[in-house]
């Protein structure tokens, strides 16, 4: 969930500092949610009557005391699809320790691999091993969906942080198992493919990606080696892999003598894979970016915010995104039960001009303590309650 620090903030009209952070946007925005204390009986009974899709964060085995771990829920409702997100899983000597993103980076080897040759071990730019994990518990519960469609049996699934991040590394894990070779840090050079990498000009860099032999060979013609691509240590793929280092050198310093723009628009022309290292303002500037609408704007209470938009485009369902707010205070129970148990067939619009919608506009965050759970529901056309217990906010 979000820290308490997450800043930087969304500015109000008057210039101050709201309490509307970019963090919490990035991670919650068209969500909805409310705090359930799981010490009460009423708390407890409330989740256990909705509980339809479930995910919890806590450690293995921290929900059982409050009634609510898979086996008790599943017992009231056999449909529930229940995710148990942890560090380590469910199972094996690790599952009582906590899981953090840079520890998984860590545990799982994707550190080791990250980072100039002659460098510290790097960890990736963004916490990649909590984005993964919630997308692989995603297509989990998709899947899990699909086989409650057909059966009407639900389950449970037990992703964690380092499995996922482990099932990340895709190839750099196939080459090691077949090779048995451990990979190095080749800082952004590839495994399997040269060239393939960033490369210096004389006023910035690009990237080169020559996945196949007649590629390669323009790609000489255009720095004016012809020869290169007919040395047998170069012609092929395989070849140039096994002589990486020796490639290496030469293409480097033919490069770093030429302008950026005019490799891009040299290399463009002849159909070789090419392009910047943008920043993010430049790449979100760009015409490709608008076209795709990759940020959106929206109306929040402190002001207008800017937002990522949604990466899947749906051609008969688009998702609109529709809620940017900071998640709401302890809002009385009789309002979670009347827009979530007795209003199923309504879109959560209906409920625009209820008492529990003046609290989630109106009502200004409190940081809760680990024995609340936050409720998620997805604004569409059929309100269905996604139960997320966290451990932390």
């Amino acid at each position: 969930m979000t820290p308490a620090n997450g800043a930087p903030y969304v500015m109000d009209a008057d210039g101050n500092r709201s309490d509307l952070s970019a963090y919490f946007m990035s991670a919650n925005r068209n969500k909805r949610s409310v705090a359930v204390d799981l010490t009460t009986e009423e708390g407890q009974d409330t989740v256990r009557l909705a509980a339809d899709l479930f995910i919890e964060n806590f450690k293995p085995g921290g929900l059982t005391k409050y009634g609510l771990d898979y086996a008790r829920l599943s017992q009231i409702n056999p449909g529930l699809v229940y995710c148990s997100i942890s560090g380590y899983g469910e199972t094996g000597p690790n599952r009582d320790k906590p899981g953090y993103d840079l520890m998984a980076q860590g545990d799982d080897g994707t550190i080791s691999l990250t980072g100039a040759p002659e460098g510290n071990p790097m960890k990736t730019g963004v916490g990649i091993a909590d984005v993964m994990c919630g997308m692989y518990a995603t297509v989990g519960f998709l899947a899990a969906l699909r086989h409650r469609d057909k059966t009407g049996e639900g389950q449970h699934i037990d992703p964690a942080l380092v499995d996922a991040q482990m099932a990340w590394l895709i190839n750099e894990v196939v080459n090691y198992l077949t090779s048995g070779k451990v990979p190095e840090r080749r800082g952004n050079a590839h495994p399997n493919i040269m060239p393939y990498d960033v490369y210096g000009c004389a006023d910035g860099h690009v990237i080169l990606a020559v996945r196949n032999d007649s590629q390669f060979k323009r790609f000489c013609g255009f720095l004016n080696l012809p020869n290169l691509s007919n040395d047998p240590r170069y012609t092929n793929n395989p070849a140039r892999i096994e002589n990486w280092a020796a490639l290496d050198k030469i293409l480097r310093p033919s490069l770093v003598q030429r302008i950026a723009t005019d490799v891009i628009s040299g290399l463009e022309a002849l159909e070789v894979p090419v392009i910047p290292v943008q920043r993010l303002d430049r790449a979100f500037a760009s015409d490709q970016a608008k076209a795709r609408e990759t940020t959106i704007g929206m109306e929040a209470q402190p002001g207008p915010v800017t937002l990522l938009g949604n990466p899947l485009n749906f051609s008969k369902t688009p998702s609109p995104i529709a809620i940017c707010r900071q998640a709401s205070a302890r809002i009385p129970m009789k309002y979670l039960i009347q827009m979530h148990l007795s209003r199923p067939d309504k879109p959560l619009s209906a409920c625009n001009n209820s008492p529990i919608d003046a609290d989630f506009s109106c009502k200004k965050s409190q940081q809760m303590p680990n024995r609340f759970t936050r409720v998620f529901t997805n604004p569409s056309e059929r309100a269905i309650p996604v139960w997320a217990a966290t451990s932390s906010c």
